[in-house]
């Protein structure tokens, strides 16, 4: 006879839900059905550098995911960055060189291109319908270890990671997936096989934290290292540093501001030098939006057109005026 409070095992309990084990069966079988269908497509990928008169040496590791049956595929940045020789390990324990397409530091996003044809796919979903709580599978090829697999829930989203290039890549996914430095450019998957992240960055001082850029904002960065190599990116010509601005200027030309963006250089015969903006100004704002920050500034230009002019709202001395500026492609 059972005691009150167990259930034998698939019994449906008095709230209309179902046991522990029925609970943990449907999510085994979801991990193992993402792993049987994306883990084909996730690769190792060894990256070395070649010095004249020398043998090539390892300068890092990490995992990628094949978006296309010809080779192409996807990781990060940091993976390939400097490396003359790259090489590719299948899940089946199978090599291939590979050749690098096209890399963006500012994203930490890159795209290689394995020696093969006919090679196994993953699906790429989308990132923006993301739910906190949501089930997410890492799936790596790390140091040889096929098809490492983690699995875990979103902790959070629309969190920001600065790239090594100090910009800020925006609406990063936060998971407790457990990961490791190969896991680095492998796929965060949902529990209906597509790629949602591209796994990028762990936080080594804290157990259960990882970070994966959205797959988003990989697709457009990957549609553009296709096309040319590189992103473009529109370019003023000014270094800027955030700043407070004190209340008597605040109250005069932007009373709701705390901060601005000091203008600290100014590139000769760059867009900005040419308009007349001039190191000192302070800028409040760019086409009547509101500039706190260098990072407000970054965020107003991702995606803004070359040649097409651009207001920026300048404070210089007791005058608060607008300047017209044309940005160009980023050098």
């Amino acid at each position: 006879m059972m005691s009150e409070g167990f259930l034998a095992s698939g019994e449906i309990d008095r709230a209309g839900g179902v046991d522990d084990g029925e609970l943990l069966d449907a999510y085994s079988r979801a991990v193992v059905s993402v792993a049987e269908r994306v883990g084909p497509a996730v690769v190792g990928i060894a990256a070395g550098s070649r010095r004249p008169g020398r043998s090539a040496g390892a300068i890092g590791a990490g995992s990628g995911v094949i978006f296309t049956p010809d080779g192409y595929i996807v990781t990060n940045s940091h993976v390939v960055n400097a490396a003359t020789d790259l090489e590719v390990t299948l899940t089946d324990g199978s090599t291939l060189g590979a050749t690098l397409a096209g890399s963006d530091p500012a994203t930490d996003l890159a795209v290689i291109r394995a020696d093969g044809s006919g090679l196994p796919t993953a699906r790429f979903g989308e990132s923006g319908s993301l739910r906190v709580g949501q089930l997410v599978v890492a799936i790596g090829n790390p140091f040889g270890f096929q098809s490492t697999v983690s699995a875990g829930v979103v902790s959070a989203i629309g969190r920001s990671l600065r790239s090594a290039t100090g910009q800020l890549i925006e609406n990063i996914i936060q998971s407790d997936v457990a990961l490791n430095p190969g896991n680095s450019g492998g796929p965060l998957v949902d529990t209906r096989a597509r790629v949602v992240g591209i796994n990028t960055a762990i936080i080594r001082a804290a157990q259960g934290i990882s970070f994966s850029i959205p797959v988003d904002t990989a697709q457009r960065i990957v549609s553009e290292l296709l096309a040319r190599g590189r992103v473009r990116r529109a370019y003023l010509g000014i270094v800027g540093q955030t700043r407070p601005i004190d209340r008597p200027m605040a109250r005069r030309h932007a009373p709701s501001a705390s901060q601005a963006v000091e203008i600290v250089s100014v590139e000769p015969r760059g867009p900005a030098a040419v308009a007349g903006v001039r190191e000192g100004d302070l800028v409040v704002a760019l086409n009547d939006r509101a500039v706190r920050t260098v990072d407000d500034m970054h965020r107003m230009l991702v995606g803004w057109p070359f040649g097409d002019s651009l207001k920026i709202g300048v404070i210089r001395g007791d005058r608060r005026f607008d300047v017209a500026v044309v940005p160009v492609e980023a050098p």
